[in-house]
């Protein structure tokens, strides 16, 4: 049996999608995450089996070759052309699916590839991807390694490794990182001055977006018949985004 015969799985395909890339996307959203991040907004898209709510009315998960992932991705293959869009693959993990990944990236350079990762995997698979992605979306949710383990479950300094390992690969591609700000677990000045000095050694960083706290995962944790254990969190206000954003500009980096 091929690679393109063999079946992963697949959370779900988004089309027509203008927030994960450049231009007009497919979004291609595969399951199973190594990390656990108490506020994830698609806890559906953690576990790496199929997974049906607690009143039965729906399932999340598909098997799907990467045949099947492309024949949806290029129903807008005219699309991406003309907006300058393409495929973004995005989890879950996409690293912890690393051969498929692989895979569709290939089978969409034509198409124009993203990929939004935590970068929680292995060298080899990151090095293997870089000549099929154009804009690689990397989440740095924070530098502190004790802080990153308790509120995602795993230590951060693979990630804090590959980062910095991308930041030396040559291409033609971009390097983004994106840091949800949580109240209360990665606002505090010595965090972001963390964040700071970690980005301005970088040579590739296009720019660090800073994306505020939201709840929507939490209707789909009580769908699970899963706590959800950021209750209490509030969305941060415009006054505080503009704080966090100042701190992080002193270090000569461009701040979304």
């Amino acid at each position: 049996m091929t690679l393109e015969q063999t079946k992963e799985m697949v959370l779900r395909i988004e089309r027509s999608s203008i927030h994960d890339g450049d231009g007009m996307r497919t979004v291609v959203f595969l399951k199973g995450c190594p990390l656990r991040c108490q506020w994830c907004s698609t806890p559906e898209s953690q576990a790496f089996q199929v997974e049906t709510t607690v009143d039965g009315s729906k399932s999340y998960g598909t098997e799907m070759t990467v045949t099947d992932v492309m024949k949806e991705v290029r129903k807008d293959t005219a699309f991406y052309f003309i907006s300058g869009g393409g495929m973004t693959l995005s989890g879950g993990e996409l690293l912890a699916q690393p051969d498929f990944s692989l895979a569709l990236l290939k089978a969409a350079s034509m198409e124009g590839t993203a990929v939004e990762t935590s970068f929680f995997g292995k060298e080899e698979t990151i090095v293997a991807m870089v000549p099929y992605v154009d804009t690689f979306y990397v989440d740095l949710k924070a530098v502190t390694p004790s802080l990153h383990k308790k509120y995602c479950g795993v230590d951060n300094r693979i990630i804090l490794h590959n980062i910095k390992f991308l930041d030396r690969q040559k291409g033609g591609f971009q390097m983004i990182l994106r840091t949800p700000l949580i109240p209360g677990v990665n606002d505090s000045e010595e965090e972001l001055h963390k964040i700071g000095t970690f980005c301005q050694n970088l040579d590739r960083l296009v720019y660090l977006q800073l994306l505020p706290y939201h709840a929507l995962g939490s209707v789909t944790y009580k769908k699970l018949g899963r706590d959800y254990m950021m209750k209490s969190v509030k969305t941060p206000t415009l006054d505080m985004m503009d704080r966090c954003r100042k701190i992080l500009r002193t270090y000569n980096i461009t701040v979304q």
